[in-house]
């Protein structure tokens, strides 16, 4: 395969997805003061909360996050590069069925990090939920669907690894729904639902980005 000019800046969309969202997690997590932020114990959406107080009946935690803006712009910035990614590579990654179900579904679920970028949990907490819902639901089995891609399609040739990050996707989903944290916390387990998607596009994109352009191929080819 042959790698165009906008397969490569689906590649690098898609390599710095994750990283940004990673790097704003930490830094905006780093940030908390009484108290001090838990992977294990807060949310995700914590951090992008836009006022201090107790939240979440559920489980009622103090949330206080004073860099909220930096995560929320950080998860706007992967849902854009998530989706630049899915719709530069459309053809690329081949035709039928089951692909184009998964790339529907992974479309719908950049979906959802925008509308949890653009809504916080206490701002409006019913478009932030519908978020989170097509990021765990429509994202991860869009995921899964990519694990059954053809093997004679660019996608196909990933179907392990897809079918790897889908399966763990989905299992955390189920278990954060069930507010089970299996020794690594809610909000841990809620990262075991949420971070599969931008990871498995981060390392695709590396492995598309490391593939020829046909411009270095003609070049490299003997005269």
């Amino acid at each position: 395969m042959n790698l165009t000019r906008s397969g490569r800046v689906a590649a690098l969309c898609w390599a710095a997805a994750a990283p940004i969202f990673l790097v704003a997690s930490l830094i905006t997590g780093l940030r908390w003061r009484e108290p001090t932020y838990s992977w294990a114990t807060h949310n995700i959406s914590d951090l992008g909360n836009a006022h201090c107080g107790t939240w979440d009946t559920t489980r009622p935690r103090f949330v206080c996050s004073p860099w909220h803006p930096l995560m929320n712009a950080a998860m706007l910035a992967t849902a854009v590069l998530l989706a630049a990614g899915l719709l530069l590579t459309w053809r690329l990654l081949g035709r039928g069925g089951m692909v184009r179900s998964a790339q529907i579904l992974l479309l719908l679920a950049t979906g959802g990090y925008a509308l949890v970028a653009l809504n916080p949990a206490d701002v409006d907490e019913n478009r932030h939920v519908l978020g989170a819902f097509l990021i765990m639901s429509t994202g991860n089995v869009g995921l899964l669907l990519a694990g059954f891609a053809p093997n004679s399609t660019v996608l196909g040739r990933w179907r392990r690894f897809s079918l790897a990050a889908g399966l763990t996707a989905l299992v955390g989903t189920v278990l954060f729904v069930a507010q089970q944290g299996t020794g690594i916390g809610v909000g841990g387990m809620e990262r075991v639902a949420v971070l599969p998607f931008p990871l498995w596009a981060c390392c695709l994109g590396v492995l598309l980005a490391e593939t020829p352009h046909p411009r270095d191929l003609a070049l490299s080819a003997p005269a």
